[in-house]
């Protein structure tokens, strides 16, 4: 397939060559990944000659990272990772990223590095273990994390042996976490350019030759028409629910429309809402590898506030629901993670609202159900009237709720004797002498 791609790379280059752009800012995750593989499939198709990946991130998943980087090697174009814009940065993953590429180059203003790999997503632990069994624990988290750091590290000076670059300067990356200023980095090869611009930089690289696929490219920039290759509106919308804040409403919305759904059945509305907003939260929150504890606890604690409707028992129910609901909202999202943590305000606002929502609304709603219906057959029961006429075996008429209604009864009713309803059998009502 490699091949078979190079050929037509071969065969565009000589009629309509293209200069293609792609841009992205946010956390690596697997919708970069899918954009960057279909910028790609675009650029390679289209009569590309360079593509150019402009790059600004805190970071993200190391799978994500390896399968940009997988893809790069794979594609017959020539790579350029540019950081920009200035003020923006190539963390973690992102260093990892830019380095990987045939040409690095960096927007004055902006920084590289700080690539320590970190556990993203808590493990289950316990207050209440033996200080024994913690330290077992925690040694094998140590290994693990070195084990993970080796691998890394391995990855990393694979990558910088290939590109040319100072694989002692990019391990102390991963594993002191350095970061570098564009001119540190320039000077210490971790870079080719420092451009101001795209502009700039295509103009600093016409005439550079790379390597690829064992073969010599010269790079040629000047007069080629470039095209950008923007996210589409799959991407865009991904993008917006892998934002740990707006997943964590999307989750918590999800809860309440389910929540009115169930008990007040019919209204439809709430439920399509609530379970749309359920499995978009869930989806969301799964690509940022989150703590399952800390969304264990979430759901622990939406089920303490129903079970307080159900039994009430004082409040102790919803005090637990609070505490269940506030320990999962801050352990939910690694606060080392790339996409940092949720905020404060927003985690106090929610535990609020959902108690007020569950308590109050849902109390409100309860009671709803429980009132004694007004209409219809069953709001008939127990409502009184008077004969219209004299019983006949045991039939007659009565006259309820200002309505004339067929009736039946056990008892002798004469005309204009107070009567009962105490049931309803079809269109008849069946009553009782209201005994004065």
């Amino acid at each position: 397939m490699r091949y078979i791609l190079l050929s037509i790379f071969i065969l565009l280059s000589f009629s309509h060559s293209k200069i293609f752009v792609a841009s992205w800012e946010g956390a690596i995750t697997p919708i970069t990944a899918e954009y960057i593989d279909r910028a790609l499939d675009k650029a390679e198709l289209g009569g590309g000659t360079l593509f150019v990946f402009e790059l600004n991130t805190p970071g993200g998943l190391d799978t994500s990272m390896r399968k940009i980087i997988q893809r790069f090697q794979q594609s017959p174009l020539p790579v350029v990772v540019f950081v920009y814009p200035p003020g923006g940065r190539a963390a973690s993953a992102g260093a990892i990223i830019t380095v990987s590429a045939e040409i690095a180059a960096m927007s004055p203003g902006t920084s590289i590095g700080a690539a320590h790999p970190v556990r993203v997503g808590g493990g289950i632990g316990g207050g209440d273990k033996k200080e024994k069994d913690k330290k077992k624990e925690k040694d094998n988290e140590s290994v693990m994390m070195e084990k993970v750091l080796q691998d890394m590290l391995a990855f990393v000076r694979s990558i910088a042996k290939e590109k040319g670059r100072n694989a002692k300067v990019i391990e102390k990356m991963v594993k002191e976490s350095l970061a570098l200023s564009p001119e540190e980095a320039l000077k210490e090869k971790v870079i080719d350019f420092v451009a101001n611009d795209l502009n700039d930089l295509l103009r600093k690289i016409d005439g550079r030759k790379v390597k690829k696929f064992g073969r010599e490219i010269e790079i040629k920039t000047e007069g080629k028409q470039i095209e950008r290759i923007s996210s589409n509106t799959k991407e865009e919308f991904l993008k917006i629910i892998t934002n740990p804040t707006v997943a964590y409403f999307l989750l918590m919305i999800g809860f309440y429309g389910i929540f009115f759904e169930l008990y007040n059945p019919g209204a439809v509305i709430p439920g399509v809402i609530g379970g749309i907003s359920l499995l978009l939260g869930l989806y969301g929150l799964s690509l940022i590898s989150i703590s399952w504890l800390g969304l264990m606890l979430i759901i622990l604690g939406v089920l303490l506030f129903v079970l307080e409707l159900i039994t009430p028992t004082f409040g102790a129910l919803a005090v637990g629901g609070i505490v269940a609901l506030t320990l999962g909202s801050i352990m939910l999202i690694d606060p080392e993670s790339p996409y940092g943590e949720l905020p404060k305000d927003v985690i106090v606002s929610v535990v609020l609202f959902s108690a007020a929502f569950f308590i109050i609304v849902g109390r409100l709603g309860l009671k709803a159900q429980r009132r004694k219906k007004l209409t219809g057959a069953e709001g008939m029961l127990g409502e009184e009237g008077e004969a219209v006429e004299d019983f006949k075996k045991g039939r007659g008429k009565v006259l309820v709720h200002g309505e004339i209604w067929n009736a039946e009864s056990e008892e002798e009713i004469k005309k204009g004797e107070p009567v009962k309803v105490k049931g309803v059998k079809g269109l008849k009502l069946l009553v009782e002498k209201l005994n004065p």
